[in-house]
């Protein structure tokens, strides 16, 4: 088991808006981390039942399935085939964020803006919330990492905790009962001869899932 790539997601927290206005249409584009499509269908249905009044409810979403391709779906609900969902997860694709729904809520203005209008309009709307996001803070690394689990004598569990940590390994748990019992989270060539040399070979890491660490992003673009 080895840790999997970083990845860009939302922070937890409230939606995140942008907006784009053109000939008096307006696009309010909804941004919601999402874990799976029950969590972005649910923000489809609750912005179309808190707006009733908008003439489109257009969507798209791309969440990570574990161990497979993520799963990516856009609705244009009315519009012309093409020119708002599509455009929509384009935008999110671009931004790299996963795990993430946009939801564009239009009202129309009177003025039709063509297909190429559309686009270009959804697109826009879904940058803006996007740009938002990461004027807020809102955008964070995510790393999944191999968790492990032991137990020791009490007798070497202070050196072993303190050679694990220099070593870079994040301490999950340390339960302390007849044994001393360590769920880590690092790589397993780093951890496990330093198991070895601390036990003199007595005691053995078992899998114990994956870890999951969120820190805070720093733009690409931004990047020295």
């Amino acid at each position: 088991m080895t840790a999997s790539p970083p990845v860009l997601r939302l922070s937890a927290g409230p939606d995140v808006t942008g907006e784009y206005e053109e000939k008096r249409s307006r696009f309010v584009a909804v941004l919601r981390r999402c874990d799976d499509e029950e969590g972005a269908r649910a923000l489809i249905a609750g912005l179309r039942a808190a707006h009733p009044t908008a003439r489109h409810h257009c969507s798209a979403f791309t969440v990570d399935v574990p161990g497979a391709g993520p799963i990516e779906r856009s609705n244009d609900d009315g519009e012309p085939s093409g020119t708002a969902g599509t455009p929509m997860l384009e935008a999110l694709r671009g931004s790299g964020l996963t795990g993430v729904c946009a939801v564009v809520v239009r009202w129309f203005g009177g003025t039709k803006l063509g297909t190429g209008g559309l686009a270009r309009a959804y697109s826009a709307a879904v940058n803006e919330a996007v740009e938002q996001a990461w004027r807020d803070g809102r955008v964070v690394e995510v790393t999944r990492t191999p968790a492990w689990a032991t137990s020791v004598d009490h007798a070497v569990a202070g050196g072993l905790e303190a050679a694990l940590r220099s070593a870079g390994a994040r301490i999950l748990d340390v339960d302390y009962g007849r044994r001393v019992g360590f769920t880590v989270a690092g790589r397993f060539d780093v951890i496990a001869p330093i198991l070895a040399t601390r036990t003199s070979g007595g005691a053995e890491w078992a899998e114990a899932g994956v870890a999951t660490t969120e820190t805070a992003a720093t733009r690409p673009d931004m990047e020295s």
